[in-house]
This record gives structure tokens, sequence and C-alpha cells, in this order.
């Protein structure tokens, strides 16, 4: 009979980090989102005994800071406990974030099921079911905040040396894992490795961590996965965030069911104004949009950051000083699951350019200057370029790729402060 293991891959837990920015809009919603990550490691461990896997991978960054606080700390070896009562081994490796030399200088002892893999060289270990050697997991922790950029953290993590260093009783377990907190090939900066050499090291699959967003190398065979962080932590973190449950069966190929746990959903949204025809129509309008979203979403509770679009009369009316903000207080007190941390304008208002430019006035030579430099996307290029020079900046390398988008909105405010000019 084909041997199976299954386990749960976490990662960046990130206990203790902070929610900045919506203390003075919320105090409630920052309480919530202060106690979001915490509950959503107690779903992860939850999990992990409900299913009944044969153990726990948690790949780095279980703190935000390398000194946590005794609550975070007390929380974090809590679930420790649970999972050696449930007689669930915990695999897990030290990140940027909680670097092994603030866990031997400050943290307890962990329970004698959870294995911590070392800093300073490979690290083997393996698990046995039922006294027999079903997996060899090998990884690496971070020693320091910093990865050395000549130091390979995943030199020597192959099935090879963990035969050698586990000896015979090794090179029978069927299945082999590993565990590390490194950027891959996605983010060059911290403790990078090359995606080919981890394929080739032997092990049939890679429990990382670093990278925020779940992210698999193939959707029907797994190999090298970080399943992202449990909570995203502000609206940079959209959507679902969670864990992956991992299946390792002998001639299968690999499976990866991804498990939400995020408390809080993010999410950054457009929303269509411009059927609306007066300011109760933009609160129904948006509401339903936030609760078609929210279905799609595996937490009731959300946190968005509203753009309201379209072409719309109402445009004149949003820009009234204040308004916005009273919008954005009446939809938060409208179902109090969600919160909106801000409401923005991006509509335009109708405008008749065939009219403006028959007109022959200023805003017809506007027009055709505006058309001309759109028709030259390498010399809107150039500007911006010159423009970010000249004050000392970088260009981002999205103001290139969102340059015909630039030009338009540029176009529709000079139109726009010509438009309230005239009403004056």
């Amino acid at each position: 009979m084909a041997e199976k293991l299954t386990f749960l891959h976490a990662a960046d837990l990130h206990l203790g980090a902070p929610f900045r920015g919506l203390r003075g809009l919320s105090p409630q919603w920052a309480d919530r989102l202060a106690e979001a990550i915490g509950q959503a490691y107690d779903q992860v461990i939850d999990l992990a005994v409900e299913r009944a896997v044969d153990f726990v991978i948690i790949a780095g960054d279980i703190f935000d800071q390398a000194r946590a606080s005794y609550a975070d700390y007390a929380r974090f070896f809590e679930g420790c406990w649970r999972l050696d009562a449930a007689g669930i081994p915990l695999y897990l490796c030290t990140g940027n974030h909680d670097p092994y030399t603030a866990w031997r200088r400050d943290y307890g002892e962990l329970p004698a099921s959870s294995y911590l893999f070392s800093p300073e060289k490979p690290d083997f270990t393996l698990y046995r079911r039922d006294g027999r050697p079903l997996c060899v997991l090998g990884g690496r922790s971070y020693y320091n905040r910093v990865w050395s950029g000549d130091d390979d953290i995943a030199w020597g993590l192959t099935r090879r040396a963990a035969d050698e260093a586990l000896g015979p009783v090794g090179a029978q377990a069927p299945f082999g894992v590993g565990v590390l907190h490194t950027g891959l090939h996605l983010d060059p900066v911290k403790a990078p490795a090359n995606p080919l050499e981890l394929r080739h090291a032997g092990f049939d699959y890679w429990a990382l961590g670093h990278i925020h967003m779940p992210w698999r190398d193939s959707e029907t065979d797994p190999k090298l996965v970080f399943p992202g962080c449990i909570q995203g932590r502000d609206i940079r973190e959209t959507g679902k965030r969670g864990v992956f449950l991992v299946t390792l069966e002998e001639g299968a190929p690999n499976r990866a069911e991804f498990v939400p746990t995020a408390q809080v959903d993010w999410e950054l949204l457009q929303v269509d104004i411009s059927e609306c025809r007066a300011l109760p129509d933009v609160v129904q309008t948006v509401m339903r949009r936030l609760f078609a979203v929210n279905g799609r979403a595996c937490c009731e509770q959300m946190v968005t950051r509203i753009t309201l679009t379209g072409t719309t009369p109402l445009h004149e009316v949003l820009r009234r000083p204040g308004l916005l903000e009273d919008l954005r207080l009446q939809l938060n007190d409208s179902y109090g699951d969600f919160f909106c941390d801000a409401l923005l304008d991006a509509t335009v208002l109708p405008i008749q350019k065939d009219v403006l430019r028959e007109e022959g006035l200023f805003p017809a030579a506007l027009l055709s200057a505006s058309e001309s430099l759109q028709a030259d996307r390498a010399g809107q290029v150039a500007y911006l370029q010159e423009e970010f020079l000249r004050c000392g900046l970088p260009m981002p390398g999205e103001a290139i790729d969102s340059v015909d988008e630039l030009a338009q909105q540029a176009e529709n405010l000079v139109l726009d402060l010509l438009v309230a000019e005239e009403g004056r």
C-alpha cells in the first residue's frame, strides 16, 4: 500500500505586528485588527488538531519583532503545547523578523515534540509514524536579521545530505521536505535561493516562508510553495490569506489545499457610479458592491479602500469640502462588519469634447495638445523621467506602465479646473 503524509504548511504569522493608521479613524476597528493575527494563529492550531495532520511546519517570521511581547510569546507557546497534547509535532525555522539570536536569548523551551532548525548549518531531522520513519525534514534558520549575500541559505539542503546525516534509518523514509525562510527568486534581497537547484535537491516538497502572497510553482504538482501570511496587515495585503494543507502520496502528484485563516479581509475597490443620480444612490451602489465582494471572501469582517469612478454629474458635488468624509462615515454606519478607511474620488465630469473643439477657444487648444502628447508615448515617458530627475527622485516602474492613464487624468484635471472656473 502506498504511503501517505499530510501536514499543515504555515509561515509569516507576524504575531504582534502593529496595525498603523486606523487608531485615529476608529479605535474599535484598530482593536479588532490588533487581535486578528492572534485569532488567525489560533485557527491554524485548531485546523491542525481537527484535521489530525501528521505534523505542522511554520517557515519563519513567527513574531513580527525580534523582541516579542509577553502576550504574543505566551500565545505562540500555548499553541505549541496544544499541538504537543494532540501528538502533532511542530517543525519551524526562524526568519528575518524573528532571528535565531532572539530565540536563543529571550524565549523558553519548546515542547519536546517541536523542532527548531539550526542557523549554523543545514539541519536534518526525522518524522516517524508508529515508530516507522516516514519523512526526512531539512531546514535552516535565520541567525541574524540580515542574511549574508555570500552565503546560500539552501546550500547543503539535499536529500542525499539528509540521508548521510541521519544514517540508514533516514534513507528508509519515503518522503523528504525542505523548510526555509527565503526570497527564492521573488525577492533577491532576502536570502534568495535558486528554484532549479531546490527542485533538484531530492526533496518532495519545499515549505517556504517570507513571500506574503500565496504562491506555488505548480497548480497540479506543487514542489515549491509559499502559503503567504495568515492575516493581512494593511491595505497592501488584500485578498485571501491562510495556510496550505499538504498531502504527499507515493506515486501521486503533490496536493496543496489552500485553507483561509484571516479574520479580517482587506480590499481595494473601484466602484463605478455612472448610473447614480443622487448621493443616496452612491451609498446603495457601494454597499451592493461591498456585499458582492465579501461574498467571495472567507471572513465576514472587511476593511476597504474605495475609489469612486465613472462619468457623472455628481463629480462636482463630490468635490465639496467634507462630502467624501461624510459619505465614508455613512457607509461605516450602514453595516458593522465593513469598514472603509478611505473614500476617494476618481470620477470625471461629463464634458462634450466635440463641442469644446468646435468652439475653438482655449479648451480646444488644450485637447489638441493633450491628444498630441498621448500619441507620443515615448515622449511622455521621457518627460516624466526628466521631472523625477529634476526632483532628485527615482522614477517608479509603475509610472511607466500607467503613463497613458496619467496623461488622461491630467487632461481631465485641467478640464475640471476650467469648468469650475467658468462656473464661478
